[in-house]
């Protein structure tokens, strides 16, 4: 926190000082392992408890990798209890600055990669059971998650179907990032098929595959969010030894990776009232996407290919003209002649058309970057993220852009060493000059209301913001 901000202040001092309300895009609740196999030896029986709760015990951060502490354990144990407690988090959230939250499960994200057949089925839909049972008495102010299994599509569906219908959960996160042995070892040596993970998304190099899973969310109106982090044996954030060199942008990294496999995998082309949600890694990475499409689609759109990149049309005679001014000993006419296209650059004589990337995307110009970034994306962005201001920047971004930046607060983990100054955290942006009223009210009201209500205009039914947010969609 910048040394400015006064030390007494709070979440509730920055609330006051709103005239809209504040809706939390991403808090956390910590579960209790004990509550977590109770539902599972509910749903697949003791065997089943007993195997989870083996996995459970394994030392998560692996031989000759150091212990992390996540959650709050230490002075402020006060949060600590209240990731733990629904009803307390319920009764904090005034002294945080806030009026209704969206909360994402803890051990959760190891749960979205569980990808045992048999077990995953079981432990996905206890979770979802605990979840259901954790928020049904503070639902007017809070709302949790479900977990969707995405190692099979139909699998999915069912969850999603289940957790809807049955259990009344709103809110839907995915793993978006997939990790499957790689089938050469699997068949030659599948005892070491786990260290040979290759990495896959649900959005692009798999066709079709998966249309009946966004397809049902846009049905039941749910916004798959990711929360999804580049880490870990293989990745460029794999170090043994270092958390934080691990951490770093790590989330970012796994949002821009499933965001970018949507747009090239052609499905908001496909589901255009479809959004999705990335969340824990800010909106820089996001601004950072959206310019560099352009560029990319300036250069590389079909047009540009057949007229700037095709080997055919390259013009041998310039070549071998310009060499006998300016070549040497080496760089002979006639060797240039005999060898004009070079390992360095294509030499695939194919028709343009097989090499254009942006066919299926639905981006016929500028203006169609534009739409989906606004129609189907939205950023989660912590509150000490000075860089969600770049996400409000008309002046930097093509078409005078805003990214649908929205307000991950993130308590119940490390980042958050006190609940009640987040608000305060984030309204620096005001503060210092990066952020203007009207966008701070997008970023902590607007956007996630329009993302949620633009696939389930019931989603703040029943809660303490209805009639606000019933007065801002008239």
């Amino acid at each position: 926190m910048t040394s400015h901000v006064e030390n007494s202040l709070t979440g509730a001092d920055i609330r006051a000082r709103l005239d809209h309300p504040v809706v939390d895009a991403d808090g956390h609740m910590i579960e209790c392992t004990f509550a977590v196999l109770d539902f599972v030896r509910q749903v697949g029986g003791t065997e089943i408890a007993n195997r989870y709760e083996g996995q459970l015990e394994l030392d998560p951060t692996g031989p000759g990798r150091r212990a992390v502490w996540v959650g709050n354990s230490g002075p402020g144990s006060i949060d600590r209890a209240t990731a733990m407690l629904p009803k307390l988090y319920r009764a904090r959230l005034d002294e945080a600055g806030i009026d209704y939250g969206v909360v994402y499960g803890t051990l959760a994200l190891s749960v979205l990669r569980v990808d045992d057949d048999e077990l995953r089925p079981v432990v996905f839909r206890a979770m979802n059971m605990l979840y259901a049972d954790m928020f049904k008495e503070v639902s007017d102010r809070l709302t949790p998650a479900a977990l969707i299994p995405m190692s099979d599509p139909d699998e999915a569906v069912s969850e999603l179907e289940f957790a809807v219908n049955e259990l009344g959960l709103k809110a839907i996160v995915v793993n978006a990032m997939l990790q499957r042995p790689a089938p050469e070892v699997l068949a030659e040596a599948p005892h070491l098929a786990h260290l040979s993970l290759d990495l896959t998304s649900p959005g692009i190099d798999v066709g079709r595959v998966y249309d009946p899973v966004w397809a049902k969310c846009v049905e039941l109106g749910v916004v798959p969010s990711c929360h999804n982090a580049f880490r870990g044996r293989g990745s460029t954030h794999g170090s043994p030894s270092n958390y934080c060199f691990n951490s770093l942008n790590s989330f970012g990294h796994g949002s821009e990776f499933f965001c970018r496999s949507l747009i090239f995998g052609g499905v908001p082309h496909r589901f255009p009232d479809l959004k999705f949600c990335f969340l824990e890694g800010g909106a820089g990475w996001a601004a950072q996407l959206y310019n560099s499409l352009f560029e990319y689609w300036e250069k590389r759109k079909l047009d540009s290919l057949s007229r700037n990149l095709d080997p055919a049309k390259l013009d041998i005679d310039l070549l071998v003209e310009m060499a006998k001014i300016y070549g040497d000993e080496r760089l002979t006419p006639e060797r240039i002649r005999a060898e004009p296209h070079q390992p360095g650059t294509t030499q695939l004589f194919v028709p343009p058309e097989e090499l254009n990337d942006f066919a299926g995307t639905g981006i016929n110009g500028g203006r169609d970057i534009l739409r989906i970034f606004d129609n189907n994306f939205y950023f989660g962005s912590e509150a000490d993220d000075r860089m969600t201001a770049v996400a409000f920047d008309t002046k930097l971004n093509h078409y005078g852009a805003k990214m649908n930046a929205v307000l991950g607060s993130d308590i119940g983990h490390w980042d958050v060493p006190d609940m009640t100054k987040v608000m305060v955290e984030a309204y620096e942006l005001v503060d210092d000059g990066f952020m203007d009223e009207e966008a701070f009210r997008d970023f902590t009201y607007g956007n996630v209301v329009r993302m949620h209500s633009g696939m389930n205009p019931a989603f703040f039914k029943g809660t303490v913001v209805e009639q606000e947010v019933a007065s801002n969609l008239e």
